[in-house]
Formats: structure tokens, sequence, C-alpha cells
């Protein structure tokens, strides 16, 4: 089991985990060819792609998914909430599937949790995924964090974790001053601090892999998500990875 990213931030998201034969794309915020582009960097082709899982309806998160599920034939899984609220903007999809955030269940070898997480979209979830060995989740977009997600993600092999800004460059930044009140507050997105908050109190005893993810380009430096992560796990910043807007992140391996 592996993982990688196409790139995370505000311009695009889309992460890609593979077990054996089955590749799912955890959102698709770039077009057919950005996909097509970021997925060859990873020696894949979209015709690989078992299904797409989509957390919400933001368009960073969902720009490219109508595009992509009909040039590859690929099957979406959402929310109800997440597919009413992007039907406008993605067109007919090839193949829907509606989840319960609560009920998990398994496409091929992969094993798929969702779990609720506060923003502010319809009716926004993220996914922890086994393959009977190793478990990986990617965290994103969340104004803060549960007593739920503390259990559904301890014991993870591999996490892709929200850490969107530093609240310090947030507040005396150019944002207007509502656009900053929607990102820190309780349904936006987490800080750094908040973020290693978080991490601190987790069960990573089997931890092989942490990327920080979805760093503001204006409100964060990598250097500072790095430093805030490797606090929080103990380890070296140098061992923390940047899942980037444009270079993405290559293949992590979990086993």
């Amino acid at each position: 089991m592996r993982f990688a990213s196409l790139g995370s931030g505000s311009r695009g998201n889309a992460t890609v985990v593979q077990a054996g034969s089955t590749t799912l794309l955890i959102d698709c915020g770039f077009g057919v060819a950005e996909t097509r582009r970021r997925l060859g960097r990873l020696g894949m082709d979209l015709s690989e792609l078992t299904a797409i899982l989509l957390t919400h309806e933001h368009a960073d998160h969902v720009a490219g998914v109508g595009a992509v599920a009909r040039a590859g034939r690929v099957p979406v899984w959402a929310t109800p909430g997440t597919l009413a609220a992007l039907a406008p903007q993605v067109g007919v999809l090839p193949e829907v599937h509606y989840i319960n955030c609560h009920a998990p269940w398994q496409i091929d070898g992969l094993a798929i949790t969702p779990f609720p997480v506060p923003h502010d979209g319809r009716e926004s979830c993220q996914y922890l995924l086994s393959d009977g060995s190793a478990r990986f989740a990617a965290v994103t977009d969340l104004g803060h964090t549960t007593a739920h997600m503390r259990t559904v993600l301890a014991g993870c092999d591999g996490l892709l974790f929200e850490c969107n800004h530093d609240r310090d460059l947030l507040l005396g930044g150019h944002y207007p001053a509502a656009l900053k009140r929607r990102v820190d507050g309780d349904f936006g997105h987490l800080s750094n601090a908040a973020a290693a908050q978080f991490i601190a109190s987790l069960d990573c005893g089997r931890l092989k892999h942490f990327a920080a993810a979805h760093l503001s380009e204006q409100n964060n430096r990598p250097e500072l998500a790095r430093a805030a992560m490797a606090d929080a796990l103990g380890c070296t910043a140098d061992w923390i990875a940047v899942a980037d807007q444009d270079a993405g992140l290559g293949w992590c391996d979990l086993a």
C-alpha cells in the first residue's frame, strides 16, 4: 500500500492511494490534462483509476471531477450533501455511489472508513483507508478536530494532514477580515499549532510517513509547518514531508 499527492493547496487537491491493482483518487481538483500530467509524474495513467472519493464540494477539490470521471469512466463516491452541492458544477457523472459518512465500505482490497469533519461544506468528510495491514488517512479542510477523529486515526502508518496556516501570518496578512474569520473559524482550516496539538495527542506509534498538506501560499511557510509537526512528533524537521501545490508528493510506501 502506498500514497502520493498530485498537489495540495487552494489551487487544487488530489491524493492517490494504491494497494495492489486498486487505485483510488481522493478529490479531483485538476482538469483532465493536468490530472493526466500529474499522474504521469507517478508513472500512472488515468485508465488505472478505480474510483474517485470526494471529501466536499469546494472547487479546489472537485473542479476536475466531472471531466476526469467521464474521460476515464471512473465511478465517484461521496456523501449525498456533497453530490447535491456539486451537481451544477460537474455535469453528468458516469457512475455515482452515495455514502454514509458513518458507515465503512470496501472497494476491491481497500477498506474505507469515512468520518465527518467540521468544515463549511454541505456534508464534509475525510477518509481512512486500509488494505488489512497498513492504514492511511488524508485529512484536510477542517476548522477543528474531534474526539471521534482521534479514535479513527489512532495507529495510522501514513498520514497526510492539514497544516493550512500560521495564525500570526494569517491575522497580520492581507486577507479581508471576513476571509480571515472564515479561515480561522471552527469550520475553516487548521493552523499549524492546532494540527500539532492534535497530532501530539494521537497514537502515532506505527507512523512511517507524515505529510503536511493544504498549506496556504500566503499565510504559511513549509519550514513553519515542518517545525510545528516535528515538535509534535518528536522527530527532526526533515522527516516531515510537505505535499506541495505544484510538485505534489511522490510515492510513500507503507509496507
